[in-house]
């Protein structure tokens, strides 16, 4: 009887695990029922280029692979066709995808960081990311990668000028609450990342900003209103926001809306709104408008402070509360 031994193929090389994922991915359109074997090819070999960067339980990643990996990714558009089609794979193919892209970006190949100019060269990346928010499936992944981008003063310094910034404003106010949750911390990263890109940014647009924040304050959802109101405290008391704080805290509108959250109906967020009506109040260069305003409220807020209290005794905040009905009490009668 003949007997036959096969070789075992031959594991692919880096650069040809790159190009085959990338032509797999590239020919792959989920419509067509015969490209499950495409699929199923790509997402192999995403599996395979994940090992290679990141190692197993049994193997450490090797540096020259790595290098050799990352140098391929930037020749082409590996990077687009993965952001393409993120929303088509499956559940372990889009987490391989993320982590992927996130070893990738920190990767230095001597002194350059390769995959971090690619994406600073095709920034419509970003916008595409954003977009797949509204994808179900892969929301949370490309919240990860994005997330990963915020890493860098360059990338998020174009996801906030660009127009896909403004659906964060919607996407924290979807239904789904993981998506939302997602979209929310994503939102908190870019805003609070980089200090100096943040503080050009709201300079440059401070009334498209605070127009759109200020619906996230009203919102119906109690976890938007908390964890926005909180995120607008963080923003304002950086110090390198101190000329955005002192702008906000000169408008009415501002002071209308920070007293209305006064009276919410949660604790949790009428204490969070103390602290920057606080800011209002003590304000030693309060503009007129505020002035007047404060006044005509002044018996409501007196009233409204005089039975705030904390749950558990804080001697910090019972101080600041009597410096601020001093305050108020000092303005004029209206």
């Amino acid at each position: 009887m003949a007997s036959f031994f096969f070789k075992p193929a031959r594991p692919k090389t880096p650069l040809e695990l790159v190009k085959a994922t990338r032509y797999a991915l590239f020919a792959f359109e989920s419509k067509v029922p015969e490209d499950s074997k495409v699929l199923e090819e790509a997402e192999k070999n995403l599996a395979a280029i994940k090992q290679a960067l990141v190692g197993d339980v049994e193997t450490d990643p090797n540096p020259e692979q790595i290098a050799q990996i990352v140098l391929e990714v930037c020749k082409d558009d590996f990077l687009e066709v993965l952001v393409q089609k993120l929303p088509m794979l499956s559940w372990d193919a889009r987490k391989d995808s993320a982590q992927i892209w996130s070893v990738l970006l920190r990767q230095k190949i001597g002194s350059s960081e390769c995959c971090l100019e690619y994406l600073e060269n095709h920034l419509h990346l970003l916008d595409l990311l954003v977009i797949c928010y509204q994808s179900k499936d892969a929301a949370l992944n490309a919240g990860s990668m994005l997330r990963e981008c915020a890493r860098y003063p360059t990338l998020v310094k174009y996801l906030l000028e660009s127009s896909s910034f403004d659906l964060f404003f919607d996407y924290v106010e979807l239904p789904n609450f993981d998506i939302a949750s997602d979209s929310f911390s994503t939102l908190k990263e870019l805003l609070t990342r980089h200090e100096a890109v943040v503080s050009e940014y709201l300079s440059a647009h401070y009334v498209k900003f605070f127009g759109l924040y200020e619906r996230l304050l009203y919102s119906k959802n109690y976890v938007t209103r908390r964890l926005s109101l909180k995120l607008l405290a963080d923003i304002l008391l950086e110090k390198r926001h101190s000329n955005i704080m002192m702008q906000y805290i000169s408008e009415v509108q501002n002071l209308v809306t920070v007293m209305t959250l006064l009276k919410d109906s949660s604790k949790n967020i009428r204490i969070l709104a103390f602290h920057l009506f606080k800011v209002f109040v003590a304000n030693p260069r309060k503009p007129p408008p505020i002035v007047k305003v404060l006044s005509q409220n002044r018996g409501q807020l007196l009233s409204f402070l005089g039975e705030f209290h904390l749950d558990k005794e804080d001697e910090q905040f019972e101080e600041e509360k009597d410096i601020i009905i001093k305050e108020l009490e000092s303005l004029p009668c209206e």
